[in-house]
């Protein structure tokens, strides 16, 4: 009675279905995959920030590249702003998503390098390609602390250099590039100032980063293993209903016979 699951109808469904199922398995994994890496991000950051700060000078060095497991570490600096070199970075967003300016100003340590500072977000001018209006630095010598990032590269952007900028306007808060313009060696990845706030709040200080939410993943990963476990359920409840539907018609086919014959 199941021999019609032999058919070409019948074998082109079966197949699609044994090509999806391993399909949405690989999903669900790729979708828990993602979870685990959001949990243990956020208790990278966690762990990060609740960390004692430290001096930036000690976990990092000109050329040096900041590995992930110092990613928004606590780290300190103390110096002098150099705000002849300030420059500041476009398209960045406040914390309430208006575009606007990131504010990087180098601050020179003792022994003559310097930390690239970011101070936060300021507001754009009437002017897109002029330099916006820029609170001062602080003057003489201060300590900051913030949290340690990486250098941003092109490979996110699709931005090699500073070719083609207004004066003192970059797309990469980049210690390379900055130490090229500065003049001076400054210390690979840089500070997002955290402390002190400036008393007006301007430039506006960088919002901590998200470290509480896990996002959606899990859920989407169960949502593909439903889907999987769904397909065979399914591809039985038709085979049945074929089944039954083939001996509802051979039955009724049976009852026309000898009433034709008489």
């Amino acid at each position: 009675m199941y021999r019609f699951v032999l058919t070409r109808q019948w074998v082109c469904l079966t197949l699609v279905a044994l090509a999806i199922v391993p399909a949405m398995i690989k999903l669900g994994f790729w979708q828990f995959h993602r979870h685990e890496h959001r949990v243990a991000q956020n208790q990278l950051i966690e762990n990060s920030l609740r960390a004692e700060p430290a001096p930036m000078a000690g976990l990092t060095s000109p050329g040096h590249v900041v590995p992930r497991s110092d990613y928004w570490r606590a780290v300190t600096a103390t110096g002098t702003y150099d705000s002849a070199h300030e420059v500041v970075v476009r398209m960045r967003t406040s914390v309430d998503d208006k575009v606007g300016f990131h504010v990087v100003t180098p601050l020179v340590l003792a022994d003559g390098r310097a930390v690239l500072v970011n101070r936060g977000w300021v507001p754009g001018g009437d002017d897109p390609r002029a330099y916006p209006p820029v609170p001062p630095a602080p003057t003489g010598e201060v300590t900051v602390t913030g949290r340690l990032k990486a250098d941003e590269t092109s490979g996110g952007s699709g931005i090699k250099d500073r070719k083609g900028l207004p004066e003192r306007q970059v797309m990469l808060i980049n210690s390379g590039q900055q130490a090229r313009f500065a003049g001076r060696p400054v210390l690979g990845g840089y500070l997002e100032l955290t402390s002190p706030v400036p008393p007006d709040g301007s430039p506006e200080p960088v919002a901590e980063p998200d470290h509480d939410s896990i996002g959606p993943h899990m859920a989407y990963a169960v949502q593909w293993w439903l889907f999987t476990a769904a397909v065979p359920v399914g591809w039985i409840v038709l085979v049945r209903r074929e089944k039954r539907e083939r001996e509802e018609a051979a039955a009724a086919s049976a009852e026309r016979e000898p009433a034709t014959a008489a």
